[in-house]
């Protein structure tokens, strides 16, 4: 029953009508994630860390951090002001394999391609500007950070 009830607390504020909610149960994966995410969005976040960098345009450096809730969203207060399209758009693999991992309830850093991602540009030495590489992890949820859905 509680599992229900994340159910409907999720379609409320996503604005599901009845007969959505209903189509959602089809299959049994939304469900299923949905609600296995919801108890790991209080534990975890996803943190995407520069740990190398050189010559970028949008200013990342090295050891500058990038903090997501497990469903993918950035949390803008514990991100940086500017943030480069060309690098943050390769999170988009990494993180929907940790939301996958975490959704079936398995060790969400234990995935084995994208735990590090490049942003686009391939350095000057390649006809490029700049360069920067990030790594991607499930970290313990940061104090202060809202959990998904509580606002």
């Amino acid at each position: 029953m509680a599992d229900e009830k994340i159910i409907k607390k999720y379609g409320e504020r996503v604005g599901y009508t009845e007969s959505e909610i209903e189509k959602f149960h089809e299959g049994g994966h939304r469900v299923r994630q949905v609600n296995r995410l919801s108890r790991a969005a209080s534990r975890y976040s996803i943190q995407a860390e520069v740990v190398q960098g050189k010559h970028c345009n949008s200013g990342h450096a090295v050891g500058e951090k990038f903090i997501l809730d497990v469903d993918g969203n950035f949390i803008s207060k514990f991100c940086p002001k500017k943030m480069c399209v060309y690098l943050i758009s390769q999170l988009a693999l990494p993180v929907a394999l940790i939301n996958e991992r975490l959704g079936e309830g398995l060790e969400p850093n234990d995935f084995h391609f994208m735990r590090y991602v490049r942003c686009l540009d391939a350095g000057v030495e390649c006809y490029g500007y700049g360069e920067v590489m990030l790594r991607v992890q499930v970290v313990p949820r940061i104090k202060g950070e809202p959990v998904p859905g509580s606002a």
